[in-house]
């Protein structure tokens, strides 16, 4: 008997459901989120498992990695299209999920998502905590500025450089608010030290990567946008069409359809954030201060149409896209059209 086995993964436990291939419920049980314990409860069925499916969450690439190696065929499933199905049921709970998720496996309605590798999850985690490094030193400027403006200090605008310097001025020869001041600037003097240290690294990784050296060869790429789109696409074969970034990443408008209506509506925000942000800021980049090249002048056409703001965003879902090209192609930006149409032709 052929199963399709449904894993709702929480912290502490996973709930599981077996369906049969004609989708009648075999087995209900639930298991600590171990990889061993739900090998163990697989091989514990009675059946052959043809599926496995697991919605994309935190724990779910670990797991995954795990049950592949175990030999059982595992899929990650899109987590939007899961909750918009799961939303259908009256009453929600582990069990429930974990049908619902085996469901769509058996019936085949769902969208695989890909499993990155180990090195792009790594490059991940350390973007991450260069991100959450930089909002924290960023808060606690802000919580600063707060804290002087109920005496009527103003910082007004100042480099990073004589933020510290600026606070200084404004509170000294007052104790108390000397008193208040230290402890926020002393925490992100560290802060700020962690994370020029952070950003040095990221730009050793992004210099001796031979596939960023040829991302940053585009005007407005620089390490992080380019170890950012890396860690991103993973794999640029899993795309069949460079012209796919576009869509995956949420760079394109929203569509609603039905009878005489058709609403075209702002971009659908779909797939990573991260990397959605760095190609709005490589666009902007390109567009404000970057050598002119035939992608910016493609943009500032646009923007005589369309206007500046969504010129930008077509600019960066096309950067997406070009460098998705130049990393399959193993080659430099071309800065004019005739040497981009000449490269393709070689």
């Amino acid at each position: 008997m052929d199963l399709y086995i449904g894993f709702d993964v929480s912290l502490a436990s996973t709930a599981m459901c077996g369906l049969s291939e004609k989708g009648k419920l075999v087995k209900e049980t639930s298991a600590p989120s171990k990889p061993e314990d739900l090998v163990k409860m697989l091989n514990a069925l009675p059946g052959r498992v043809v599926a496995v499916g697991l919605e994309a969450g935190p724990l779910s690439q670990w797991l995954y990695q795990h049950l592949t190696e175990a030999g059982f065929p595992t899929v990650l499933m899109e987590t939007r299209q899961v909750k918009g199905a799961l939303k259908a049921m009256p009453i929600k709970t582990d069990r429930r999920d974990a049908e619902g998720i085996a469901r769509l496996l058996q019936m085949g309605w769902f969208r695989p998502v890909h499993c990155k590798s180990l090195s792009a999850q790594e490059m991940r985690a350390l973007l991450s905590s260069r991100k959450a490094i930089q909002q924290a030193a960023s808060s606690l400027e802000l919580s600063i500025r707060g804290v002087l403006r109920n005496f009527g200090l103003k910082m007004g605008q100042v480099a990073k450089g004589r933020f510290e310097q600026r606070v200084l001025e404004l509170t000294g020869g007052n104790p108390m608010l000397e008193a208040a001041a230290n402890p926020i600037l002393s925490a992100r003097r560290a802060l700020r030290q962690e994370l020029a240290g952070m950003e040095k690294l990221l730009r050793d990784h992004a210099k001796s990567d031979p596939v960023c050296r040829h991302l940053m060869t585009m005007p407005g790429v620089g390490a992080l946008v380019a170890l950012t789109y890396k860690a991103a696409i993973d794999d640029p074969d899993r795309f069949l069409s460079s012209r796919d970034v576009g869509p995956w990443v949420g760079l394109t408008p929203r569509r609603e359809q039905s009878g005489e209506r058709d609403i075209i509506g702002e971009i659908s925000r779909a797939g990573d954030a991260g990397l959605r942000t760095a190609l709005y800021q490589a666009a902007t980049v390109m567009l404000n201060t970057a050598r002119p090249n035939w992608l910016s002048a493609w943009a500032w056409n646009v923007a005589k149409r369309r206007g500046k703001k969504r010129a930008t965003v077509a600019l960066a879902r096309r950067i997406g896209v070009v460098l998705h090209r130049m990393w399959q192609d193993g080659t430099e930006f071309r800065f004019t059209r005739a040497d981009a149409a000449t490269a393709a032709a070689a």
